[in-house]
């Protein structure tokens, strides 16, 4: 974003491809305008330039911008403070935010550089008494539509979900994206299991191997019990989306008694963050604690 005397001139995103950044848009939109001007960034400029486009750090330097704020820092180590360093030497006054949003907006890129795998959503339908299905005679949905809408949209920023051999089997879960519009980003279909997938299915062998995922940046796990807690047990879940459906549902089915909302309350590891009604249902957003 270009501001100059108090007003927004220009905005900038970065494009599907991936190039232009989001600076390079920024700059072409505001052309000579952004002399003078201070620019915000969500990353910090990239300092390497690629066979697609010159290195945005390069681009500020020779727009005559007077400051650059700065909401995280780039951990790539072809970047990594070398795109500030460069500002200054152009004698571009800049400013690191360390923006808790910017760097939450950038969760999956900046895990996937920093830990080399993607970011990790557990997502989970629970009754009150943390169960995971309703009893049999009672259909196959815990929660209401809404929240199972709600799921959909969260499905269409994901690069992919995974679910174990258990949930493939049971409920032949199709995993794409039926909202109006959004059907296009429908992710990629994992299973996790030591033998063979389903055709339009990829494998993965265990919760460690997140990382051998090519490029994905944004994973979600939506199998049943099991797989949850492989994913828990191995350190790996990222954020808790849960689903609850306001009654209990009791018996001897699959439980995660370790998710619900009093044993969350009590487990420094993750911290609420969010909390919102859908429906009948409401939805808990936790995130790990890093502390």
């Amino acid at each position: 974003m270009v501001v100059k005397h108090g007003q927004v001139i220009a905005r900038g995103w970065t494009q599907p491809s991936g190039r232009p950044h989001a600076e390079a848009e920024a700059l072409a939109a505001a052309g000579t305008e952004a002399a003078g001007a201070t620019i915000y960034v969500t990353l910090e400029p990239c300092a390497h330039p690629s066979p697609r486009g010159p290195a945005c750090a390069d681009l500020l330097a020779a727009s005559g911008a007077a400051r650059v704020v700065i909401g995280c820092l780039d951990p790539d180590p072809r970047t990594a403070g070398q795109g500030m360093a460069r500002l200054r030497s152009a004698g571009i006054e800049v400013e690191l935010a360390d923006c808790a949003d910017c760097a939450a907006s950038l969760a999956g890129y900046l895990t996937r550089t920093t830990q080399h795998r993607p970011h990790v959503t557990l997502k989970l339908a629970l009754s009150a008494d943390a169960r995971l299905a309703p009893p049999p005679s009672e259909g196959q949905w815990l929660t209401g539509p809404e929240a199972r809408a709600h799921v959909h949209a969260w499905r269409a920023r994901m690069d992919a979900i995974v679910v174990g051999r258990g949930t493939l089997e049971a409920d032949v879960p199709k995993l794409d994206v039926r909202l109006p519009g959004l059907e296009a980003r429908s992710p990629e279909r994992w299973l996790l299991t030591s033998g063979a997938a389903p055709d339009g299915w990829r494998t993965l062998s265990a919760p460690a191997a997140i990382g051998g995922m090519g490029t994905a940046q944004y994973l979600m796990v939506e199998g049943g019990a099991q797989t949850a807690r492989a994913f828990l047990t191995a350190g790996l879940v990222d954020r808790l989306l849960l689903y609850r459906a306001p009654r209990a549902v009791g018996g001897d089915g699959p439980a995660l008694p370790e998710l619900a909302e009093a044993a969350l309350a009590a487990d420094p590891a993750w911290a609420l963050t969010d909390r919102r009604p859908l429906g009948n249902d409401t939805l808990d957003v936790y995130h790990r604690s890093r502390t």
